[in-house]
């Protein structure tokens, strides 16, 4: 019978299966987080220079940072970092362009002390911070902050820093070191040393060394109330004044010559001699 036989084929034959239709391009897999890597310009860093330590505070162009957060970074690297120093290791601070006060330098220097490093040195583009630096009794490593400027030649007085003026006596073992002139409101003991790539006047007694000019200008100048200093330098030129001092003492000037550095009494000597760039000396005027 027809209708059985539609009855039967219809029961043996297995129901179609609609196939779903090709799915879209898969969803893109979910994109991981990406794992930020420290700038090391960003972090208070210590490193080994033969037996100093040297503190590197973040550079300020990189990562502006705040006092507390530089503060709060260099206690962790001091706490939890890799001790590679022994106890009294000598450590320079290099502070590059930061402003530091009296506050927060002796705040550093304490934490150095604290990790047994004892702090001597500080290394700034600051003359705020190579102040307070000096008045507190550490040397001074004053730079120039990098450029990408063409840079006139070196030791002329187009590259100099701003003066720095120290109104503090310079103690013995203390290190003065400027890319300019340095005028020093008091005495510089025996044992100090000023160097200066311009000229370096000390409205005090000069006792320790002084090293004008010293990327080569000869035509810098040390000028003293009191010259009794341990050694003179001008240029690449070395003299040391005599062991006698006069038993009067007057302002002098210590200069360069064709026959190497020599000291006169201050009073109008910029009325008689005139600077020679042929021979690149100072010569008595006509």
């Amino acid at each position: 019978m027809p209708a059985d036989s539609d009855a039967e084929l219809s029961a043996a034959t297995p129901e179609a299966k609609l196939s779903a239709p090709p799915s879209e391009a898969a969803d893109p897999p979910k994109p991981t987080k990406a794992i930020a890597l420290k700038n090391p310009q960003a972090q208070v860093r210590l490193s080994r220079q033969d037996t100093i330590v040297q503190v590197w505070l973040p550079d300020p162009d990189q990562t502006p940072t705040h006092w507390l957060e530089i503060w709060d970074r260099l206690k962790q690297r001091l706490s939890t970092g890799e001790r590679f120093w022994q106890a009294g290791t000598v450590a320079h601070l290099l502070a590059g362009k930061h402003l530091l006060d009296g506050r927060q330098l002796q705040a550093i220097a304490e934490a150095l002390a604290q990790a047994q490093l004892d702090l001597r040195t500080v290394a700034t583009c600051r003359r705020q911070t190579a102040v307070v630096a000096a008045g507190a009794g550490y040397s001074v490593e004053q730079t120039l902050p990098q450029t990408t400027a063409t840079a006139p030649v070196a030791g002329s007085a187009e590259t100099w820093a701003e003066p720095l003026y120290l109104k503090s006596t310079v103690r013995s073992g203390i290190e003065v070191s400027h890319p300019g002139t340095v005028v020093v409101f008091g005495d510089t003991n025996p044992g100090s040393e000023i160097i200066a790539t311009g000229d370096i006047l000390v409205v005090g007694r000069l006792r320790g060394i002084a090293h004008a000019g010293a990327e080569g200008n000869r035509a810098c100048q040390i000028f003293a109330l009191k010259m009794e200093a341990m050694q003179l330098r001008i240029a690449e030129a070395i003299a040391r004044p005599p062991a006698t001092p006069p038993d009067q003492l007057y302002p002098e000037i210590a200069y360069m010559t064709a026959g190497g550095i020599r000291l006169a009494a201050a009073t109008n000597f910029f009325k008689t001699h005139s600077f020679s760039m042929a021979t690149e000396s100072w010569v008595e005027s006509p």
